[in-house]
């Protein structure tokens, strides 16, 4: 019986704290409720879909979804509720349309204009670009010297010379050749080195004398490769090729010697040229045979036994 008391007093004791955790619970399950109530008020329905809106420059004015909304005050009076929303639809964003701005055509200058404007120019880099460009000598005439008077170096010959754009410093040397044939001209060679050789610039030397068959006796034929300054193709060294001139004598000089007209063109188109390549170091540009100026790895008899070397050297060392 004694222990019974004390149990029963506890409970007597529990019996209000219960009562107020009941009404306690009760009150808190009003306040969730009641919150609920007040946000599915705040919820509206989101309408089905529609296009987006034509774009425009200026910013879209609509509040932005992550913008927090203030909440509007609470209204005593009840509302209908609104309809249920069973799933959530995002809002579509206006997206501005891609302006392309066409390209405006080009204009077409009126002939006038077009005389008026310059070609344009490609320019080819050969190496030597940077050197300056010699302009061609003009002989000094009075009514006393009238200059030299040249038999094979005609004033068409001396033209095509002078206009090239012949680069300072550039050709030190002048070899001789023979064509190791009895006949022959500077087209019938071209064809056979660009065609037969397949060498892209044609015809390798700069000049060639003919003997009097395929082309008079000392006429004197300018390649490609003097009017556009191109490097030879004459010798074994890609090195010399660029800074030698390349002359050939038509003929084959291990039969035969060169004629005595074209020993005189020859005398006449180095001297010319000799000027019109000016001096290299303060002398004018050696002038050799091709044996004695090809590296001894790769050995020629070129020009030719019969070739007059002691009268070469004479002339023009």
């Amino acid at each position: 019986m004694r222990f019974q008391i004390p149990l029963l007093l506890s409970v007597i004791l529990a019996v209000p704290h219960m009562h107020a955790q009941q009404s306690q619970d009760a009150g808190g399950a009003a306040e969730k409720k009641k919150a609920f109530l007040k946000a599915r008020e705040e919820m509206r329905t989101v309408p089905l879909a529609t296009p987006a809106p034509p774009a425009s420059s200026k910013p879209d004015s609509s509040p932005s979804a992550s913008t927090p909304k203030s909440r509007p005050a609470a209204d005593p009076t009840p509302k209908p509720k609104p309809r249920p929303v069973t799933q959530a639809t995002p809002r579509r964003r206006s997206t501005p349309l891609l302006v392309i701005t066409p390209k405006p055509a080009p204009v077409t200058p009126s002939p006038s204009r077009q005389r008026e404007m310059p070609a344009a120019v490609t320019v080819q880099k050969s190496g030597f670009e940077e050197a300056e460009v010699i302009p061609a000598e003009k002989p000094s005439r009075s009514w006393f010297s009238r200059g030299p008077n040249y038999r094979f170096l005609t004033a068409a010959v001396r033209a095509e010379i002078d206009k090239a754009p012949v680069r300072k410093g550039r050709w030190r040397y002048t070899v001789v050749h023979n064509s190791g044939t009895r006949q022959g001209s500077a087209k019938a060679f071209h064809y056979y080195h660009l065609r037969v050789r397949k060498m892209p610039n044609g015809l390798a030397y700069h000049f060639v004398i003919g003997n009097g068959t395929s082309t008079g006796d000392g006429q004197i034929e300018i390649g490609p490769r003097w009017s556009r300054q191109v490097n030879g193709g004459h010798v074994h060294s890609d090195y010399l090729n660029n800074i030698a001139l390349g002359i050939c004598f038509v003929g084959d000089f291990n039969r035969d010697a060169p004629t005595e007209r074209q020993k005189a063109a020859l005398e006449e188109l180095v001297g010319y040229v000799r000027k019109r390549v000016g001096k290299v170091e303060g002398k004018p540009s050696i002038v050799k045979a091709h044996r004695e100026i090809n590296p001894p790895r790769w050995p020629t008899d070129c020009p030719g036994d019969k070739f007059p070397y002691r009268w070469l050297h004479g002339k023009f060392d």
